[in-house]
């Protein structure tokens, strides 16, 4: 899906624009002017249209004038789990948005699980709390170790997919 920004100008006598790309956007803004002839250089930059993914995204930089540049080039270039490590990252855990950082640096992890009950069940068929005997399944508490693990996890939906995640 192609992704449709929308250029709104804080002049409020001149009118918007949409455009996909930095190239329509430097055209478009070129040539906009006010009521009095004046160019226009200030715009509230708006998603429109996209995956949700990428909507998401723009939502966690706080995509803006300064930054939608950015956002073009890594909505195009980065893959969804990229995308997804990101929003979690600078919109959940404080971290601030750097185009240049790669973000397998921030200290998130993301589980493959949509629940702590599910993630506690995870870890104990993995092994995390050690070897437990087959008898002994049937008696483990998954509801305890869940809240155990949301002391330092959190559940988040980004992009309508839920997932747990722990920043450390």
């Amino acid at each position: 899906m192609t992704l449709i920004l929308y250029a709104q100008p804080y002049d409020t006598t001149a009118t918007g624009f949409y455009f996909r790309s930095l190239e329509e956007y430097e055209a478009s803004a070129r040539m906009l002017t006010n009521s009095n002839g004046d160019p226009v250089e200030e715009f509230e930059i708006q998603f429109i249209d996209g995956e949700e993914i990428d909507c998401a995204l723009a939502e966690a930089i706080g995509m803006s004038q300064a930054n939608f540049r950015d956002f073009l080039e890594i909505a195009e270039t980065w893959a969804d789990g990229t995308k997804e490590l990101t929003v979690v990252a600078v919109g959940y855990c404080g971290y601030e948005f750097d185009p240049d950082r790669c973000p397998s640096e921030y200290k998130v992890d993301i589980f493959a699980a949509e629940t702590m009950r599910e993630l506690a069940e995870q870890f104990v068929e993995e092994g995390v709390y050690g070897d437990i005997p087959e008898q002994l399944q049937g008696y483990i508490d998954y509801e305890a170790i869940a809240r155990d693990l949301a002391m330092s996890c959190f559940e988040v939906t980004v992009a309508g997919r839920r997932m747990v995640c722990e920043s450390y």
